[in-house]
């Protein structure tokens, strides 16, 4: 097959193991499906997730214009505690912001290459931990909105990280410790205003991911260095496509590029 679009995050299903999709435009591809075989990436062109222009990515999928004005590419996004949509308070466009901020989000701590925590809407669950290559995951705290999650994943990250290692998320090893555990260790350092939103009985979810085999090494490939990237498909883990001689290529780093896939 041949199919030429714009690279965005691989949709997700849950499952046994959890199945990955890439978006043509018209139609969608079952990632699991080119496992085992040889695939050929080849980058063709740009085209801004927010606008539609053919300028380079300046970062997380937009143009340089629409990292800096759009209200997708608002710094609130990495920086949950920023939001201010609650308070009435326009970053870049309030309407916009009122309905992803005031939303319900949802703190929980993920294995993935260790134990860390992190924020997201209820509504993009479990896909989030899905694309961070989670092995577990557990809810801890369900707020109204992102404000609120934000400030109480500050106060968690004092005591443990918020971030993932790729090359420890894409080894075949778990970490050993126990989220129920963890979790127990850090609720007093919940903040007084979030406490109320403590969730009571969750469980813990575990997910198994389309991996043939686990390469010893790891080793990044991009698009902006390697215009064709070629090799047998091993595996997929988080957003990652992994292949057989240990070359790893992210997806989501990559959201905004046009590319022309052969298999």
């Amino acid at each position: 097959m041949k199919a030429e679009f714009t690279l965005k995050k691989m949709p997700v299903a849950s499952g046994e193991p959890v199945q990955y999709f890439m978006d043509l435009g018209t139609d969608f591809l079952q990632v699991n499906n080119l496992i085992g075989r040889e695939i050929h990436l080849e980058h063709t062109g740009y085209e801004c997730l927010a606008c539609g222009s053919d300028e380079p990515v300046y970062a997380r999928g937009f143009c340089k214009k629409c990292f800096f004005e759009a209200p997708q590419a608002a710094p609130w996004f990495i920086h949950p505690e920023q939001s201010r949509a609650h308070l009435g308070e326009e970053d870049r466009d309030l309407a916009y912001e009122q309905r992803i901020q005031l939303a319900p989000h949802v703190v929980y701590l993920a294995k993935t290459s260790g134990i860390k925590v992190g924020v997201t809407r209820r509504a993009n669950l479990p896909d989030r931990w899905i694309d961070q290559g989670a092995d577990e995951a557990l809810v801890v705290l369900e707020t109204p909105n992102r404000y609120l999650a934000g400030i109480t994943e500050v106060a968690l990250k004092a005591h443990i990280t918020d971030k993932t290692q790729w090359k420890g998320m894409l080894s075949a090893r778990v970490a050993p410790d126990d989220l129920q555990a963890v979790w127990a260790g850090l609720r007093d350092f919940v903040p007084d205003e979030t406490r109320l939103y403590i969730v009571s009985s969750t469980k813990v979810q575990r997910f198994t991911y389309p991996v043939q085999n686990y390469p010893p090494q790891f080793k990044a490939v991009k698009l902006d260095k390697d215009k064709r990237i070629s090799g047998r498909l091993a595996g997929i883990k988080g957003q990652y496509l992994i292949f057989d001689d240990g070359r790893v290529f992210n997806v989501r780093n990559h959201e905004g590029y046009r590319v022309l896939l052969k298999v």
